[in-house]
């Protein structure tokens, strides 16, 4: 437990390395300026883009087939010990308090493991996480499209079996339609802080 704790601070470091988070001031322009905690280096445009995975069906979809109201996505594994499934129940407990108070949010699972995670492995996953959540995976190369265009880590440690861990950062992603990428949230968000945001920046958008 501490290892993996220790692993995911690092693989954390490394992604904050690139993407130079400060405090926010009020920007011109901005409609989600009053929402924002912070900014990333670039700009929210140089996170995120399109992408295409395979879903729990077996089918190709692309980021417009997933992100069709508010999405809060999440890479990981579903063999991962305790990171992913605590980072992800937290994202549905967010979904949960957002619904509750008129917002439908969708919360989307990507594989990062696509050798052990079959669309029928993220499938089930997904289904018994949360009724609403959209599990994806894909082949190697796709996978690793999407994770570079949200600038996300993942290696898979050394092993002789299938019990390998894979290493990788703990972001989760606000997406809306016709914005893309507008925040990330760091592992100690809460349920509460996170539906929030979220909320702040559904309700600026108009959806």
């Amino acid at each position: 437990m501490r290892n993996i704790a220790i692993v995911a601070a690092a693989v954390a470091a490394i992604f904050l390395a690139g993407l130079w988070f400060f405090t926010q001031s009020p920007k011109t322009g901005d409609q989600f300026a009053q929402c924002r905690a912070g900014q990333v280096a670039g700009g929210a445009g140089a996170i995120g883009g399109p992408f295409e995975l395979i879903d729990a069906e077996g089918r190709t979809v692309t980021d417009t087939d997933v992100i069709t109201e508010p999405a809060i996505l999440y890479f990981g594994y579903t063999f991962c010990p305790d990171i992913c499934p605590l980072d992800v129940a937290r994202n549905v407990s967010a979904v949960d308090i957002l619904a509750e108070r008129g917002h439908s949010v969708t919360p989307v699972f990507i594989s990062i493991d696509p050798e052990r995670d079959t669309p029928e492995v993220v499938g089930d996953f997904a289904a018994n996480m949360h009724e609403k959540m959209i599990g994806l995976t894909g082949t190697p190369e796709q996978v690793k499209a999407a994770s570079a265009a949200f600038r996300t880590y993942y290696s898979a440690q050394p092993a002789d079996d299938d019990y390998y861990l894979v290493d990788h950062s703990t972001f989760s992603y606000l997406v809306l339609p016709e914005h893309g990428f507008v925040e990330f949230f760091r592992r100690e968000v809460t349920p509460q802080q996170m539906a929030d945001t979220v909320a702040c920046f559904v309700g600026q958008s108009g959806q």
